[in-house]
């Protein structure tokens, strides 16, 4: 391009990027510049192109201060009554609980895990159930619990536990489930005893079911679940030895086209 001075002293010709003289000094004769009109149109578009990309960015920045403000104000402000209405799930009154499990007795108390302790109960109905107990020094915190109310609660397969309800009040928080009368399958596989109850129909009839659970949490259902914490002792078996799988506390959903994410922490098992 060509680059003339008003003085009349001569013209140059420049084959670099152009640049701001005036960032370098605001003193000296104005000059005139001559350049390719699709250059031109090249320059401009350029600079609508950084101006978008400057724009883009800032509502993305703005967008996310708006966002982490929303979350903080939601934390600072989460009550009981929000916690419940989030989950959308039926509330047990503490009453029905305590007076199910014979106030948490040590003879209703059928394992204990990450969560917390689990108990049995008996409801007036004579339905039985399984009271899940958050324990104050447990490993596993609200956030767990949310986590597996949302993969239970919304996901529904004959292969997974069912979750009926809950309790959230302070500090104490409880999960009530469907109660498996065969306990878990590590009850059964590593007990020399229980373990000749399994012939193979029943372990055959125990592993398929357990499959189609997970092929529904990885790729049938709404959400792509991983459980992240597969074992023995969370396949859970009904009166039919029919397998449910449980304590979804540590699972992690997937988006539709996601198919793999770095993890930095171990977890499970």
């Amino acid at each position: 391009m060509f680059i003339c001075r008003d003085d009349g002293s001569g013209c140059l010709l420049w084959f670099g990027e152009l640049i701001d003289m005036r960032e370098f000094s605001e003193d000296g004769p104005d000059i005139y510049i001559r350049m390719a009109s699709s250059e031109l149109v090249q320059q401009v578009s350029l600079n609508g192109k950084k101006r978008k990309i400057v724009a883009v960015t800032l509502a993305f920045l703005i967008g996310l201060l708006l966002l982490g403000n929303l979350m903080h104000n939601s934390e600072q402000g989460h009550t009981d009554k929000s916690q419940t209405e989030d989950l959308e799930l039926p509330l047990f009154d503490l009453a029905v609980i305590v007076n199910s499990t014979n106030n948490f007795s040590i003879n209703n108390k059928l394992g204990e895990g990450g969560f917390g302790p689990v108990y049995k109960g008996i409801l007036e109905g004579g339905q039985e159930i399984a009271v899940k107990r958050l324990s104050k020094n447990s490993s596993q915190g609200l956030d767990e619990f949310k986590k597996e109310v949302i993969c239970i609660a919304i996901l529904q397969h004959q292969n997974l536990l069912r979750l009926l309800g809950c309790y959230i009040q302070g500090e104490e928080t409880m999960l009530i489930y469907e109660y498996m009368p065969n306990k878990s399958l590590d009850y059964f596989i590593f007990d020399q005893t229980r373990s000749l109850l399994l012939d193979w129909p029943k372990r055959f009839h125990i592993i398929n079911g357990t499959a189609r659970g997970f092929l529904y949490l990885h790729q049938d259902s709404r959400l792509r679940i991983i459980h992240r914490d597969l074992k023995a002792s969370n396949i859970l078996l009904d009166i039919d030895m029919n397998p449910k799988i449980s304590d979804f506390g540590l699972a992690r959903s997937f988006g539709g086209n996601e198919t793999k994410v770095n993890t930095k922490r171990v977890v499970g098992t």
